[in-house]
């Protein structure tokens, strides 16, 4: 599968710098994230992007609906996706770039 670089954000999503310069690195995973946790409408460029996944989990939300939405938000942006597994606290999510 296709391998996405991308400058890469720290922890508290601040971009990463090192010695002064802006790290660069491979960013599937990176992206994984930022879908899931963005609600729709906050990136202006693509307002129908994103999971919103505290909004499933402080509703409740239907674990069907919730692998349907990461699924369809993934292959919008490019993926593949081989499995999403949800369980209790936990997401396992197998997608990567085609």
């Amino acid at each position: 599968m296709a391998k996405v670089y991308d400058i890469l954000l720290d922890e508290n999503f601040d971009l990463a710098v090192v010695d002064g310069d802006f790290v660069l690195g491979e960013s599937t995973q990176q992206h994984q994230e930022l879908l899931l946790l963005i609600n729709k409408g906050e990136l202006k460029e693509f307002p129908l992007a994103g999971v919103g996944l505290n909004e499933y989990l402080l509703d409740d939300g239907e674990m069907l609906e919730l692998t349907q939405e990461i699924c369809k938000q993934f292959s919008v942006d490019g993926m593949k996706v081989g499995e999403i597994e949800l369980s209790g606290e936990s997401i396992k999510i197998n997608a990567e770039y085609i």
